[in-house]
């Protein structure tokens, strides 16, 4: 008999997952599904992103990669349904489940019979998706392990959105730094005020199109560019 996680083994993973590096979050979270998750045999994490409608951060295998691309392209599958509805979907047969009839079919030709994909909250709005897949049928049927699943994403959810503030905020003390130096640059360098060496840096950003920590950071400022 498959042993389900207890409340002392999921404890220990919410810590372990908030106390990881920032840029190790996603594989961690992946990886720890794979082991915390009984019947999971392969594992990803899907967010909904710019630009592309939905993005695969980490996996544990191609085979996960590969199926949770043949979602985006196709516009169906519980991964997309999880990341956008902020539900949870289980299949134990996914190539017949009427759900999604195109996917379905190509989900069981890469070799995945069952599937759980839950949603991943912020704020109460869904953000992702975590996706567990397994080649054997009928998997995720039990609903103290469907609970253990649901219970991992919540933490799983807290932890992604820690580590995206904490890189926000180191990005922006990143940028803040950048500008502080080039204006001191252009203020000993040409005697301007702090006011008009900010002027400048943003009349730059607006003439070249680039942000401004990219005009801090890369753009050299020359005299010609502090007239006009």
């Amino acid at each position: 008999m498959t042993h389900s996680p207890d409340a002392h083994e999921l404890a220990e993973v919410a810590t372990e997952l908030q106390d990881e590096a920032p840029e190790n979050t996603t594989d961690a979270i992946v990886r720890r599904a794979l082991e915390f998750i009984p019947h999971a045999g392969h594992v990803s994490l899907t967010v909904k992103a710019r630009g592309r409608r939905h993005q695969t951060l980490a996996a544990t295998s191609d085979l996960a990669v590969e199926l949770d691309h043949s979602q985006y392209e196709l516009g169906e599958g519980p991964c997309v349904d999880s990341a956008d509805l902020g539900e949870w979907f289980r299949s134990g047969d996914a190539g017949n489940d009427r759900r999604w009839p195109r996917w379905g079919p190509q989900a069981a030709r890469l070799g995945a019979s069952s599937l759980l994909s839950i949603r991943l909250l912020s704020q109460g709005e869904p953000v992702g998706a975590l996706n567990l897949y397994s080649e054997q049928a009928g998997m995720f049927a039990d609903p103290d392990e469907v609970e253990a699943a649901l219970l991992f994403a919540t933490h799983a959810a807290h932890a992604l959105v820690s580590a995206r503030l904490v890189t926000d905020l180191e990005n922006a003390l990143v940028s803040r730094h950048q500008i502080g130096v080039a204006q001191g640059i252009i203020m000993q360098r040409y005697g301007i005020s702090l006011d008009d060496s900010f002027s400048v840096l943003r009349r730059q950003s607006q003439d070249l199109n680039l942000k401004l920590r990219e005009i801090a950071r890369q753009r050299p400022i020359s005299h010609g560019q502090l007239g006009g």
